[in-house]
């Protein structure tokens, strides 16, 4: 199953990302679960990266391990265009979780920040 762990801060804010495992919803190359959630968690990123000025701390491991954390102290207008595509990103991870909830759980946690 993929854990997709979405980390928001006491204001709301997402502060970071966390998405590990696999989805297992078919063979490795044709499994439409895995690469719904890669498209999207990786063109979120990419939208971020390629849309302000912001780089995130990107870690990138074995598993299906992604972990994305979004700098702290960002301007108000940055921070508004970071938060509107990752919210974006959430939708539509939780559109996913909607139809395949067997292989891909959405969950939140408060963040440290």
């Amino acid at each position: 199953m993929i854990n997709a762990k979405i980390y928001r801060s006491n204001k709301g804010l997402i502060t970071s990302f966390t998405l590990s495992g696999h989805a297992e919803f078919d063979e490795y190359g044709k499994d439409l679960v895995c690469a719904g959630a890669s498209a999207v968690t990786f063109g979120s990123v990419n939208a971020v990266l390629s849309l302000t000025d912001i780089e995130p701390q990107i870690d990138q491991g074995e598993g299906g391990f992604l972990q994305v954390k979004i700098p702290s102290g960002l301007d108000e207008s940055t921070s508004d265009k970071v938060q509107l595509l990752l919210e974006g990103m959430v939708v539509s991870l939780q559109t996913i979780e909607r139809d395949y909830g067997q292989y891909i759980s959405v969950s939140y946690e408060q963040s440290r920040r």
